[in-house]
């Protein structure tokens, strides 16, 4: 069995610790180191081999935001988890247009922390439930024509509608009787389309203000 490989980032070694004992109990799961602030992760983040970084955004130096905005173009395949004790719908937002995938408040459970990175890696984006109302409630206006009409097809177009509305890809495949391989390839495309690497990024250039 492939184990997810996963770093955390966090300059509180309490924390760091607590949540390296976390992983320690799940079979599928692989700790592979931590970092205290940003930079030593940056420095070392091209030779780390991991699937998802755990990281906190209030940190010495550059925050979490930045250093995901840094680290995502470099490797886009690696999936990035706030894990933060911000509730601010504009820390919110930067960060998941910064490239995270998924935004957790530290009094999460350990249960629901490692079901968050179960499903990161199986496509979706894990929210506490009051941050996932603050995201969604952040798009409930129509697009306002950042996207020229030509550049996506209707079902494009429709995907997008429902990941901005913070549906995971089971969801979209549920609600639209397709396979989540589909609904992967959908998304593949828009973001090829779009230029961009993250649902966050699209739906900002669908919704500029994210209105």
């Amino acid at each position: 069995m492939k184990k997810i490989k996963v770093v955390i980032v966090e300059d509180d070694q309490e924390i760091r610790k607590l949540v390296e004992e976390i992983l320690s109990y799940e079979d599928d799961i692989e700790f592979v180191r931590s970092y205290s602030n940003g930079e030593n992760f940056l420095k070392a983040f091209n030779d780390i081999t991991c699937d998802v970084v755990l990281m906190d955004i209030n940190m010495p130096g550059k925050n979490g935001i930045e250093v995901i905005a840094e680290a995502k173009p470099k490797r886009p395949e690696v999936q990035f988890l706030i894990s933060t004790v911000f509730e601010n719908p504009q820390y919110i937002f930067n960060a998941l247009c910064s490239g995270a995938t998924g935004y957790l408040i530290k009094n999460t459970t350990g249960d629901h922390l490692v079901a968050a990175i179960r499903e990161v890696m199986n496509g979706g984006s894990p929210m506490s439930t009051q941050i996932a109302r603050l995201v969604v409630s952040s798009f409930t206006a129509k697009p306002t024509g950042g996207v020229h009409d030509g550049q996506l097809t209707t079902r494009e177009k429709e995907i997008l509608d429902l990941l901005a509305g913070g549906l995971m890809y089971k969801e979209i495949a549920a609600r639209k009787n397709i396979s989540v391989e589909t609904v992967r390839k959908h998304a593949r495309n828009i973001y090829e389309k779009l230029q961009v690497t993250t649902r966050m990024e699209a739906i900002q250039k669908v919704y500029p203000k994210g209105q």
